[in-house]
């Protein structure tokens, strides 16, 4: 069974905690825009898509100190948050659905980023809600988190 990532926009770092770590007995990421989807991991799976989006090189995202960086954790990682670049959520705020399915289709075939065959089509509907997601982060000057939940 995969991981069940949740992609969101949090005004900073103390309020990603606060979607996670709820004291109200809601489930993680409810009252946030957020975007829910299995087993696209943050980290590892979706650097090749920032790359392209971006035109960073692998190196220089995962170099970022936003990339994947560990902003809350509950338990021993029961669930944990992490944090998206910001220039990941400008480039999607900004890309165009064309480009969208180019990279989708170029990030499904990078070699070893995937344990299952990677479908285009879905990795570009997955880009376009994120790219919904991180525009209206734009908007509001928040910034782009996933919480991930074994």
């Amino acid at each position: 069974m995969g991981v069940l990532p949740g992609y969101f926009a949090a005004a900073d770092d103390d309020d990603a905690v606060r979607a996670v770590v709820r004291d109200d007995g809601e489930s993680s990421g409810t009252g946030y825009d957020q975007l829910v989807i299995k087993g696209i991991d943050p980290v590892v799976e979706l650097t090749p898509a920032e790359a392209l989006m971006t035109g960073r090189s692998a190196a220089d995202v995962q170099s970022d100190p936003r990339h994947g960086s560990l902003i809350g954790m509950l338990g021993d990682g029961e669930l944990v948050v992490v944090s998206l670049t910001d220039a990941f959520r400008d480039a999607l705020a900004t890309c165009k659905t064309t480009s969208l399915r180019d990279i989708a289709t170029s990030w499904s075939s990078t070699a070893g980023v995937f344990s299952y065959p990677a479908d285009p089509e879905n990795l570009a509907s997955f880009l376009e809600r994120l790219s919904g997601l991180a525009g209206r982060a734009v908007t509001r000057g928040a910034r782009l988190y996933c919480w991930i939940c074994p």
